[in-house]
């Protein structure tokens, strides 16, 4: 379509630098009349044959006035154009990446986007751990007298004053650590007349300390207290000493005499 258009303007341009020619009356010899004729009639027909004799360079004529005769006119060449276009080489390698400019400022902060789409739900996760208490305390009675026989015998109370947790067992006689740290533990009996009272404070299978009064005519009131260190799962509990004499602790129905208390002081994850 370019190519096109190019050629029809160097047509036209070619029309338009076609040389002036004009139609010119040669003759063979001069007009009598011409030198008849008084200067300003040959004046006045100058003019006419001037006007007359002025053509556009598009119309017809016979021959080129006498005042562009000597000029030699060259016929308009047409020079094809080249359409660079097509002589496009290829595409070379690209070349080595530039160093980088300077850092910009730093611009102002954008206004904040639209918030995302919600997420699926995820799976449930592993079960904590079991709630562990930082507490651990009780209190327990015997309101029955208990004597001894030729074997060990473990102090069982029937009576349930304070057992938080129910760390302490009823049917066993003991006492289970849930919850390691420090223990105070604390041994009350009434001694019988005339009978030996011997019982140990046991810690799980090892005699820790001892509640011993010799037989007497009078029965008193004995007490044994420490503290124990205890790790979780350990027991404590009491029993009472076998031997040659005969071993017993008095109580009743009616009051309370034989009584046996524990409590956490400090857990251990607190020392």
């Amino acid at each position: 379509m370019t190519t096109a258009f190019v050629w029809a303007l160097l047509l036209l341009w070619a029309c338009l630098v076609v040389p002036y020619q004009t139609s010119y009356d040669e003759r063979e010899g001069p007009d009598p009349s011409h030198h008849q004729m008084d200067r300003k009639g040959y004046h006045q027909n100058t003019r006419l044959r001037e006007v007359r004799e002025c053509q556009r360079c598009c119309d017809p004529g016979d021959e080129t006035p006498h005042q562009f005769s000597s000029q030699q006119y060259l016929k308009y060449q047409i020079v094809p154009q080249i359409n660079i276009t097509l002589l496009k080489g290829e595409k070379g390698d690209t070349g080595e990446r530039g160093p980088y400019g300077k850092t910009g400022r730093a611009g102002q902060m954008g206004p904040p986007g639209p918030n995302g789409i919600k997420g699926s739900k995820g799976s449930m996760g592993l079960p904590g751990e079991t709630c562990k208490s930082y507490y651990a305390a009780f209190s327990v009675a015997r309101k029955k007298g208990l004597h001894s026989n030729d074997y060990y015998q473990t102090l069982v109370f029937d009576t349930e004053l304070v057992n938080l947790y129910g760390h302490f067992n009823m049917f066993t006689g003991k006492f289970y650590c849930y919850v390691p740290g420090i223990y105070y533990f604390s041994l009350n009996v009434h001694t019988w007349n005339q009978k030996e009272t011997y019982l140990h404070v046991m810690h799980n299978e090892r005699e820790v300390v001892i509640l011993y009064t010799q037989p007497s005519d009078r029965s008193i009131m004995q007490s044994q207290s420490l503290m124990l260190e205890l790790e979780r799962n350990d027991q404590v509990w009491v029993r009472l000493f076998k031997g040659e004499r005969e071993n017993a602790i008095f109580s009743d129905e009616f009051d309370t005499y034989i009584i046996f208390n524990g409590h956490l002081i400090k857990p251990k994850n607190e020392l």
